[in-house]
């Protein structure tokens, strides 16, 4: 490695820091919840936060696009949302010698840092306008594709516990999201810290720690991070042993999954370690990285039988034993 790439490195670790230490002072006791927020960010990825209302989901989101100097979009979402209101419209207009033509008004979608708040609050219809803007990274309308401006983030939002009015993501739609990011209720101590925190701070400028151009630079360099043919292999093997008809699925996973994580799940896990890897100051990935996004990688993904969604079984545990399998496995 050069000098040169050191330095770069160095300065834009430090940036990682300071936005780090600004999402921490912002979203108290969360620090889980920053560590996978960023690193699906740097990936390349989109995220889904579940929580239930108060938690901060909303804030996180602002701070993030505040602290990186984003342009930042928020979609509330709700069962009449259409998806010109995500996207954009034709409009039809008539200038000053009566001739009328049809002008084009981008929607939220057309922002670097997107905020779909409550998201199983829209339609599906609704919902599926998104899939195309975070997969292809693209919007077609009335025959025109547009290109959305890089970085292009997805911050959804899902309240897990009140489910009347509400549309539950399809497989099609969760498997868009890189990481499903779960927060949980704060601490005592983390509770004592928050109200603690004068109003006034969560109003404040956030002072900027990343530009958007050294985003993109470390966005780049995560997919660049090496990967040893035995991280590979145990990743294989890890979504493998999701699948009930592998031989190394467990007795949980053969009672309780339909389907297990696809290939893009791995792809998911992958591109998560790699972008925790160097934003760790780390130019290598670790089985460490790979037991650390597990969960937020494949939990969304597993698709549960009857049995298992009667059965009450986390998904969490499902993952936990598909990592504790293959890596019997690797042993052997």
């Amino acid at each position: 490695m050069t000098q040169e790439l050191e330095r770069e490195l160095e300065r834009l670790r430090a940036g990682v820091a300071r936005l780090t230490a600004t999402l921490r002072a912002r979203f108290v006791g969360q620090d889980a919840v920053v560590d996978e927020l960023l690193a699906a960010l740097f990936a390349g990825g989109h995220a889904l936060i579940e929580g239930a209302p108060g938690l901060g989901k909303t804030t996180l989101a602002r701070t993030l696009a505040g602290a990186l100097d984003l342009t930042f979009a928020r979609v509330q979402c709700t069962p009449d949302l259409m998806p010109s209101d995500v996207i954009g419209a034709r409009i039809l207009e008539e200038d000053e010698r009566g001739s009328r033509h049809f002008r084009f008004e981008p929607g939220p979608v057309f922002t670097h840092v997107l905020l779909a708040d409550e998201i199983n609050r829209a339609t599906p219809r609704t919902q599926s306008a998104l899939l195309e803007a975070m997969g292809e990274r693209q919007v077609t309308t009335h025959g025109e594709t547009r290109k959305l401006e890089e970085p292009f983030f997805v911050v959804a939002t899902q309240n897990p516990v009140e489910m009347e009015g509400t549309y539950p993501l399809p497989e099609a739609q969760l498997d868009r999201f890189l990481l499903q990011i779960r927060v949980v209720s704060p601490s005592m101590d983390d509770l004592v810290r928050i109200l603690g925190t004068p109003p006034s701070m969560g109003s404040a400028t956030v002072q900027r720690a990343l530009s958007r151009a050294e985003v993109l630079r470390l966005c780049e360099l995560a997919r660049e991070v090496p990967v040893s043919d035995d991280v590979l292999r145990r990743i294989a093997r890890l979504v493998r042993a999701t699948h009930a008809d592998d031989a190394q699925a467990g007795e949980s996973v053969r009672a309780a999954v339909r389907h297990g994580a696809s290939p893009r799940g791995a792809q998911s896990l992958l591109a998560a370690a790699r972008a925790h890897a160097l934003i760790s100051g780390r130019l290598h990935v670790s089985l460490a990285d790979v037991e650390r996004f597990a969960a937020p990688a494949l939990r969304h993904r597993l698709v549960l039988s009857w049995e298992g969604e009667g059965s009450g079984v986390s998904r969490d545990a499902l993952v936990a034993e598909a990592l504790s399998r293959s890596a019997k496995a690797e042993s052997r």
